[in-house]
């Protein structure tokens, strides 16, 4: 239950902080987070293999916005990945009059994007779960609340 309310906390300040944000940046105009799920599709020229992914936008409210949305000043509405300039290409970029990838350019294909930034931070995550279970392990499964705090817990008497 703990965790639970610390979770709600955080989730509460992560929409403050975003909100108070978007309207002193916007001004009179108000921004819109999205609170729910966010049907993430490939554009609409390719034919998919697999299903739509459903994002849960409001899981991510603990990061800030430009971990995903990495262009976004903070002034602008966010527009999703796939606009002009951004991640809009709907095949994957090759040299010209080759098959070779083109690296430079292979982060504009929007399967690389999505791929690079969701399976890389999650990679990421699981990592970090893993060396904390790890810890649970060494420590009989009893989580400290804290750090060492007293000179003894540290430096142990003779």
């Amino acid at each position: 239950m703990r965790s639970l309310s610390f979770v709600g906390v955080v989730l509460l300040i992560g929409i403050v902080a975003c909100a108070s944000l978007g309207i002193a940046v916007a001004g009179d105009e108000e921004m819109c987070v999205p609170m729910g799920i966010i049907t993430l599709e490939p554009p609409d020229s390719v034919d998919a293999k697999r299903a739509a992914v459903e994002f849960q936008h409001g899981r991510h409210f603990v990061l800030a916005c430009n971990n995903c949305h990495h262009t976004w000043e903070g002034a602008e509405p966010i527009t999703g990945c796939m606009t002009a300039g951004c991640h809009d290409l709907d095949t994957l970029p090759r040299k010209e009059g080759s098959k070779v990838i083109d690296k430079d350019q292979a982060f504009r294909y929007y399967k690389n994007a999505y791929h690079g930034q969701c399976i890389g931070c999650h990679k990421t995550m699981k990592e970090e779960i893993q060396q904390m279970a790890n810890i649970l392990a060494d420590i009989d499964g009893k989580l400290p609340t804290t750090g060492p705090t007293g000179c003894i817990e540290c430096h142990p008497k003779d």
